[in-house]
């Protein structure tokens, strides 16, 4: 029988499949003659993990005792750019973006944000697509959906899912066109953003709206943005679009943390025949070109589609399907990343716009 700092020095080698590096000394070993009592101490939340964690410890320790394995995260706030103060209730601010529309990143977003609180993180979604709101119909809410409102300006977050939701989607109709220009939205942005009482969040997203613009430069000048997601397509029109929202996260010192690669091939649902109808690697070129990682890769599904139509997104809605697995492993390495990212403090630039 091995003792436990045998054991110990055993489960530090072991790589942590959503870093990719060892996971060093995390772990609490307590061993007697019948049961393997082991904890795992992460900076990300990983529960979906544990059973196929507690096999890959199985066959590493060929131990016949009793296996019990736990997971402990505690997710802690990552420097941001510049010297911008935390948000209020929330730890970490991610921003999902695109350099186009019609990739899927409402989407991506939607099942990101629930992925991540099926493992463990206290969540929120920011819809910061303030002319295209559509977060309050993916996660599900009534028409009419109203924020509660404390001191006549306080937004308390409605919640699905277990996920707190703010958008601009609550305070207007679906048939109220926003006719507003850039000054007007990104004040409405920030409005509700900071207005709106968080509670107790470890991940914060943001679906931001396509494009480089205004909302884009806003937040990069005053929200705390702790790092930032691309969705993209294969298809080299929407890589093209990806690259110019990488560029500006990186002047603007926010960290990429991944790339999603969104309809990566299409499945066909009567002999399941894998084509790349959009392109082939488009996704792993870019995040190699940046020197970032591809997070995951989904697939064209009608289900996700369906699902997300229809206010139940895939991860509740399929939780054991493979869509779903997927958006659980984005999930993990996004947590994975973000814990490992060091805590550095930007000089932010000064960002100036003309009409030349």
């Amino acid at each position: 029988m091995q003792t436990d700092a045998q054991i110990q020095a055993q489960l530090e080698t072991l790589i942590d499949q959503n870093s990719g590096q060892a996971y060093g000394a995390v772990w609490q070993v307590v061993g007697d003659s019948t049961r393997l009592h082991l904890t795992l101490s992460l900076g990300y939340p990983a529960q979906t993990e544990k059973a196929a964690l507690t096999e890959r410890i199985r066959t590493l320790l060929a131990d016949s005792r009793e296996l019990i394995v736990e997971l402990e995260h505690q997710v802690v706030s990552q420097a941001t750019q510049g010297n911008i103060p935390g948000l209020t209730g929330v730890k970490n601010i991610i921003a999902v973006a695109s350099g186009k529309g019609g990739v899927g990143k409402s989407t991506t977003t939607v099942n990101l944000a629930l992925a991540m609180a099926k493992e463990g993180a206290r969540v929120g979604i920011l819809d910061a697509d303030i002319y295209g709101p559509s977060q309050g119909m993916m996660m599900g809410f009534a028409d009419g959906t109203r924020p509660e409102v404390r001191d006549e300006k306080i937004f308390i977050p409605p919640m699905a899912h277990g996920v707190q939701v703010m958008s601009m989607a609550f305070l207007t109709t679906k048939d109220t066109p926003v006719a507003w220009r850039g000054p007007m939205v990104t004040g409405a942005l920030m409005q509700i953003l900071t207005q709106t009482d968080w509670n107790d969040l470890d991940y914060l997203f943001i679906d931001m709206p396509p494009g480089t613009g205004d909302i884009q430069l806003t937040l990069s000048q005053k929200v705390p943005v702790a790092g930032s997601v691309i969705v993209t397509t294969p298809q080299d029109i929407a890589l093209l679009d990806a690259r110019r929202g990488i560029e500006m996260f990186n002047k603007v010192k926010i960290p990429v943390l991944g790339v999603v690669e969104n309809m990566s091939t299409h499945i066909c649902s009567n002999c399941g025949h894998h084509e790349a109808i959009f392109g082939d690697e488009g996704g792993t070129s870019l995040a190699k070109e940046y020197n970032v990682d591809v997070l995951g890769k989904l697939p064209l599904s009608l289900a996700i589609r369906q699902h997300s139509d229809a206010g139940n997104p895939v991860v509740v809605s399929e939780p054991e399907s493979e869509a779903a697995g997927i958006y659980q492993s984005i999930a993990r390495k996004l947590g994975a990343t973000l814990a490992s990212q060091q805590d550095n403090q930007f000089a932010m630039p000064t960002i100036g716009m003309s009409d030349d």
